[in-house]
């Protein structure tokens, strides 16, 4: 019974995997699953799943093979003269169900035909673990080996003729006791950190907002699912710019105007203080509308070029374009991506575009 339950549940998963894939670009347009998230896991309302259950009619209401009826007539319950107004009954509900992070990452990765993100170089942090790889005779009782101990005691009193069948019993001796070892392995780890940039300017509504955060979640999913360990760190900006938490990323908006450069002077200090580019796999993600003072962009380039791209396993500039931008910054990045293989420049116009700005991002496997 054990088993065919445990394959019914399987074949439920597998289901809800197809429903999931199949509705991908939905969920990702309208931000379904980004609003949901836990710890560890997602919750997707999947309408279009029913769990089978039993079902009953009203006493005395008739149905198929009840009373008489005429060629033609519609099967189900009779209708009243007024079916109008108010029920009630309960009304049909959606679905809701969990996925963990990993399963997510899968289906994104094969819906979008995702290459696996290969680390920079080596896995570059090592850590240490004990593992337990042989028997000492001596250790805390924590640690006692149970069976051999038991079969070092009962070979003892064998060859010692002092082992009675009648009254099996074992008692070890302080010579019988054995005990699990350890030693120290070294485990290489490798560990990321992701840098969202955002201009917060007069220029950006909530709308281009709602795009960042959509995308930045589907972001995360995927390069979470290549790592142990991950930090992510947000920088807001309009004419100066600032670290701040999650929530402050997604819902500041200022009235001053922008200068791209101050986001990028602050992630090359950041990485310099918090995470040495031979121990970080570092991702660095900048949304704009395209506007920026004029004067700005060749120092912005300067510094890309010259500080931030050779610390970056990758740079994805996502325009989410405003009627308020005048969107000329994508031009530079455009022609900086032909010539440096880290970077990645994309279009949002909007939610429509989500789903290949993603793919522009996470194709490269770097």
């Amino acid at each position: 019974m054990g088993q065919k339950i445990e394959r019914d549940h399987q074949r439920f998963r597998r289901i809800v995997r197809g429903k999931v894939k199949s509705n991908l670009s939905k969920y990702i347009r309208r931000g379904e699953m980004s609003g949901k998230m836990g710890k560890e896991l997602v919750s997707i309302p999947l309408p279009q799943i029913e769990i089978p259950q039993f079902r009953y009619g009203q006493k005395g209401s008739g149905g198929l093979g009840q009373g008489e009826g005429d060629v033609g007539t519609p099967l189900g319950p009779p209708k009243g003269d007024n079916d109008s107004g108010a029920g009630d009954q309960p009304g049909g509900h959606i679905l809701e169900v969990e996925l963990t992070m990993e399963e997510l990452a899968a289906i994104l990765g094969e819906e979008l035909a995702l290459p696996r993100i290969e680390p920079r170089g080596k896995k570059n942090i090592i850590a240490r673990r004990d593992r337990y790889t042989g028997i000492r005779q001596a250790g805390p009782e924590s640690l006692r080996h149970f069976k051999r101990t038991f079969k070092r005691a009962l070979k003892r009193q064998i060859s010692s003729h002092i082992y009675d069948p009648d009254r099996p019993m074992v008692v070890p001796i302080r010579e019988d006791k054995q005990y699990r070892s350890w030693k120290d392995v070294h485990q290489p780890q490798s560990v990321a950190v992701i840098i969202y940039m955002m201009d917060v300017s007069g220029s950006m509504t909530d709308d281009q907002k709602e795009i960042v955060r959509i995308e930045s979640f589907w972001i995360d999913t995927w390069i979470r699912a290549h790592y142990q360990g991950i930090e992510t760190v947000y920088i807001i900006h309009d004419a100066v710019a600032q670290e701040v938490d999650q929530h402050t990323f997604y819902h500041t908006r200022e009235s001053g105007g922008t200068k791209i450069s101050s986001a990028y002077e602050l992630a090359e200090r950041t990485i310099k203080a918090r995470y040495p580019p031979d121990q970080w796999n570092i991702y660095g993600f900048h949304f704009s509308d395209g506007d920026n003072w004029g004067d700005d962009n060749p120092h912005c380039l300067e510094l890309l070029k010259e500080k931030l791209l050779p610390k970056l396993n990758l740079f994805g500039y996502g325009q989410v374009e405003s009627p308020y931008g005048s969107g000329e910054f994508y031009d530079y990045i455009h022609e900086l991506a032909n010539e440096r293989e880290n970077v990645v420049a994309s279009r949002i116009p909007d939610r429509e575009a989500i789903l290949n700005s993603i793919k522009e991002f996470l194709g490269t496997g770097r």
